[in-house]
Formats: structure tokens, sequence, C-alpha cells
């Protein structure tokens, strides 16, 4: 268990810090209300947790050392977004289409007026 900490705590460190310069850079090079850094970073991450457990050979339900390290870690320090897209993608693989609307849906929709009475509180 602590060795699986760590290796999420590693990549995910290294996640976060990269998520940051992309969205440096891309601030420094255009500045405007659209916020291309966060969306640069949750597509990207998106095509990196495709690629990592389309081409590794990797196993969501595995207990492999670069799962944590680079699935779970790095990209859940870079972007939960792709874990969200992955979990939806996953049910209308098996299938659950009302489910994954509803995820879908309510996430998005919940999310987004959390952040809202957040804001308001």
């Amino acid at each position: 268990m602590l060795k699986q900490l760590l290796l999420i705590g590693l990549g995910g460190g290294i996640g976060s810090a990269l998520r940051y310069l992309t969205s440096l850079l891309t601030t420094k090079f255009y500045f405007h209300q659209f916020p291309l850094g966060t969306f640069i970073v949750n597509l990207l991450g998106c095509f990196l947790i495709g690629i990592l457990l389309g081409k590794s050979g990797l196993n969501i339900q595995e207990k492999d050392s670069l799962r944590f390290l680079f699935v779970i870690g790095f990209c859940g320090g870079y972007t939960t977004f792709s874990a969200f897209a992955l979990e939806s993608l996953q049910m209308f693989q098996h299938q659950d289409y009302a489910l994954a609307m509803l995820y879908i849906s309510l996430s998005v929709i919940l999310g987004l007026l959390l952040v809202w009475v957040g804001l308001t509180i």
C-alpha cells in the first residue's frame, strides 16, 4: 500500500507541475477569455490516458506499478478530466448508455452549480 501511495504521489506531483507549466506557457502566448490552458490539459490528459491504457497493455483493474505511477498519479495530477472521460467511455463500452449519460450530465451540471454555490457563499 505504501509503495502505491508513493508512486501515485510522485506521478501526481509531476502531473500537477506540468499542468501548471502548460497554463503558464499558454497564458504567455495566448491571453483570452477562453481557458485554453485548461482545455489543452484536459484534452491532452484524455489522449495520454488512452495511450497509456491502450498501447501499454495496462489493465485499469491491475495493481501494476506503472498504472499507479502514470494513470492514477500522473494523469490524475495532470487532469481529473481524463479519469472522468475514461469512466464515461467504459460505461458506453459496457452498453450502460443511460448510466453514462446520467453520469456525464450530473457531473457537468452539478459541477457547475457547486462551483457557483462555492463562489457565492
